[in-house]
């Protein structure tokens, strides 16, 4: 189990929303969905990707030379990455002094993982925590989430799986078998707004439901609340409605306000993100749609998020 090579781009150590108490957040990187406002672009392909920040820029190009693939040039705004070219290898990252060359995604190895998680076994006895594996979707990469999750297993440490629920239906049944809690993402219940919006079929979502009820385990729901999407009374109480149907285990639904500080990401990731410049959601707003999840019976709906204040101000 060790041995198993996952790809991963982020490692969240104290992390308070992903779960009960004080946990690690272990992010993996791919994802099956592509869900119009994702927050974590860098999420989405499985394979590391070069980024240039050119706040912390030095201009002296060394690391043009420096790549093996020719990757890099210098355009009129700074670094240019040739995304056909690069393939991750990360030289040019182990050049730039300033960091001003990032790379999302390393592989890893299991066993190299989850020494590092387990340093801080003593927040999570104390504090009700764990590790929460994330991403992208860990059932995309299957042999890593299991190997990763038998091995907190046995530690006796608290695991929370956070998934789309599209993956292998048997390697979600064996995840199951071995996390404490799920966090389980329902962005709308409308099979057609689904995959317009997503990418990906409701039916496969509608499936991983009943198998995760099936097992009994704890299930916390979460729904992005998007303006022009799922910001919408109707369909905020079609999914409640649906997770009160469903999921009897759920002890929380979390409805997510809109975040728009994703924007520069999809800028250095060379991708448009059709949301920028879309305003937050106000308060008002997640309030009112936070109770028809209530009235529509999912009892445990909250909200969280940033928002504004004044209905009023963009």
């Amino acid at each position: 189990m060790a041995d198993v090579q996952v790809t991963i781009f982020n490692v969240q150590k104290f992390s308070t929303e992903d779960g009960p108490g004080i946990r690690t957040t272990v992010f993996f990187k791919g994802c099956p969905m592509r869900c119009i406002w994702c927050h974590n672009p860098e999420s989405q392909h499985f394979h590391p990707e070069v980024v240039w920040h050119g706040g912390r820029c030095l201009g002296d190009h060394g690391c043009i030379e420096e790549c093996p693939s020719g990757a890099l040039s210098a355009g009129a705004e700074g670094i240019v990455v040739d995304r056909r070219l690069c393939g991750g290898c990360a030289r040019c990252v182990a050049f730039c002094a300033a960091t001003a060359l990032e790379i999302h995604g390393r592989e890893i190895g299991v066993g190299e993982l989850f020494d590092r998680v387990s340093r801080d076994v003593a927040f999570y006895v104390n504090s009700g925590g764990g590790v929460t594996i994330s991403g992208g979707e860990p059932l995309a990469q299957p042999q890593g989430l299991l190997a990763l999750l038998r091995l907190l297993h046995e530690a006796g440490i608290h695991t929370a799986l956070d998934t789309c629920g599209i993956g292998p239906t048997e390697i979600l049944r064996e995840a199951l078998t071995l996390a404490d809690l799920v966090l389980l993402d329902i962005k709308v219940t409308d099979p057609e707004k689904h995959q317009a919006w997503t990418g990906a079929a409701f039916e496969r979502v509608d499936a991983a439901v009943r198998l995760i009820n099936e097992s009994g385990k704890p299930v916390w729901v979460r729904t992005p609340v998007i303006p022009d999407y799922t910001a919408d009374e109707e369909l905020i109480r079609a999914v409640a409605g649906y997770v009160a149907a469903n999921l009897p285990h759920c002890e929380r639904h979390e409805l997510l306000a809109f975040s728009n500080l994703c924007t520069a990401k999809y800028e250095q990731l060379g991708r448009s993100f059709a949301l920028a410049g879309a305003p937050l959601l106000g308060v008002e707003t997640m309030r009112r749609l936070c109770q028809a999840a209530r009235d529509a019976g999912s009892l445990e709906a909250r909200w969280s998020g940033p928002m504004r204040v004044s209905e009023g101000v963009h």
